[in-house]
């Protein structure tokens, strides 16, 4: 987890801080603080807020900053530094005269750490599988995102200036800001997972980070058959289709399973092939040995030397790509990553925000038109045709789970209309409401028209019998 990770470099941190613990002294709350007055005595609670908001803590936190060799630190890691922690806690605690119990003890030295190395009080959550998004609303509110639903956390920030100090953090262990001239920022963990982070003015509650985590399971087509996010035909289909090279767009809404599906699909590409992949901040995990990761740059305090996508996908061009995966079209580079599909980078694969099949082929000529608005409206549906041959529909339903409602096909044009067959629908069962959404996953028993293509790779038998109801 990021919290194993070596610490940030000093400059990532604070201006005038030289590691990762003076810069958690520099914090409001740590400087300028006297170790003098004896605190009351408060129950720690099941949660954080009663020991992190506590003189107590707030005592020992300052003694252990101020006491703590600054250049002995640097370069350490969190299990080298926890001894020395220890010590520090233990001396100040009998140096000030507080009555510290051992699970007191412990619980400090582990929030001092998760200062130091991690993101503050919400590491446990980072640590925990079954969190899959971690919300961060201003310190006194974290929600967490588990099995598909939102769940309320007893975990608290001392203040909105330690939410800002962790995600200050975050954002430069990846080289970017955040601060009131650049109030919001993407960017990623040491363990792939995203951040999203706003701050106040433009947050009126406090600061807000969103963390998405990066599952540490090898999330693949046959486990999600397994978890009942597909049935087995469809994930033979979708083996199939990526072992064919067909260029695939995975549409779905926020927090459908975008991205892990895309990853999943990814498992299929040749080891001989040469992938690079474009991303606003890296998250795709390929497996593959020769893959290439491009990733954004945000302007910096002058406005310049930001680097979009689109300039990325020109470039990937230039660089005798197989293939090219794109994070999420968004933009006016969807018109790049059509030509690219159009011109021998047969396998490309994209994400796109769309609740149906048919809205992102919509969306797809929306944002085209952002690129080149005097393209006719024709000529673009014939490039969105004979670029795309798979629209694959993903949906987080209201039990929490994720589901491959739709995969279309696009087999081609009439007269001004794009032509679509689905190949696999989810049937609701409508008769059958309760907390858990029932309903089965059909086939259509057709032929695909990439069934040639099929048969070119070797594989049209297994195509056919993965299609047979």
């Amino acid at each position: 987890m990021f919290g194993q990770k070596q610490p940030p470099p000093p400059d990532a941190v604070e201006p005038q801080a030289t590691s990762a613990a003076t810069a958690a002294a520099a914090s409001p709350i740590g400087a300028g603080s006297a170790v003098t007055a004896l605190p009351e005595r408060t129950p720690l609670a099941q949660g954080n807020e009663a020991l992190v908001r506590s003189d107590l803590f707030r005592i020992i936190r300052t003694g252990v900053f101020t006491s703590m060799n600054a250049s002995a630190a640097v370069g350490k890691t969190r299990e080298q530094m926890k001894p020395g922690v220890e010590q520090l806690v233990l001396e100040i605690a009998a140096h000030e005269r507080l009555n510290v119990t051992i699970s007191e003890q412990s619980q400090i030295v582990s929030e001092l750490l998760n200062d130091m190395f991690g993101v503050g009080p919400i590491e446990p959550l980072l640590a925990d599988d079954s969190v899959t998004d971690v919300l961060v609303n201003g310190p006194d509110q974290v929600y967490v995102e588990r099995h598909g639903r939102l769940e309320l956390t007893p975990y608290k920030f001392r203040d909105n200036a330690h939410v800002v100090s962790v995600a200050q953090r975050i954002a430069a262990g990846v080289g970017r800001r955040v601060d009131e001239s650049s109030p919001m920022v993407d960017a990623r963990l040491a363990d792939g997972s995203r951040v999203n982070v706003i701050l106040p003015p433009l947050a009126i509650r406090g600061a807000c980070i969103a963390i998405r985590k990066f599952s540490k399971r090898n999330i693949t087509l046959h486990r999600m058959a397994q978890q009942g996010n597909m049935s087995a035909q469809m994930s033979n289909v979708l083996k199939l289709a990526s072992t064919c090279r067909l260029n695939v767009i995975v549409s779905g809404g926020t927090g459908s399973g975008k991205t892990t599906l895309l990853n999943a699909l990814s498992h299929f590409i040749g080891d001989r092939e040469r992938v690079i992949t474009i991303e606003d901040a890296a998250e795709l995990q390929l497996q593959q040995p020769h893959v290439v990761s491009l990733e954004t740059r945000p302007e910096n305090a002058e406005g310049l030397g930001g680097v979009a996508q689109r300039d990325l996908v020109r470039n990937a061009l230039r660089m005798r790509p197989d293939r090219i995966i794109l994070g999420e079209t968004r933009g006016p580079e969807a018109f790049d990553v059509l030509q690219a599909m159009n011109t021998g980078h047969d396998g490309s694969m994209t994400t796109i925000h769309a609740n149906t099949p048919r809205d992102a082929i919509t969306r797809l000529e929306s944002m085209v038109m952002m690129a080149n608005g005097n393209l006719p409206l024709m000529s673009i549906r014939r490039q969105i045709a004979s670029a795309v041959h798979l629209i694959v529909q993903i949906e987080r339903m209201r039990d929490g789970v994720r589901r491959v409602t739709r995969i279309t096909e696009l087999v081609g044009m009439e007269g001004e209309v794009i032509i679509t067959q689905d190949l696999f629908t989810f049937r609701y069962d409508a008769s059958a409401y309760n907390e858990e959404v029932k309903g089965v996953f059909e086939t259509a028993a057709l032929r695909p028209a990439f069934s040639e293509r099929a048969a070119y790779y070797g594989v049209e038998e297994a195509l056919l019998e993965a299609m047979r109801p």
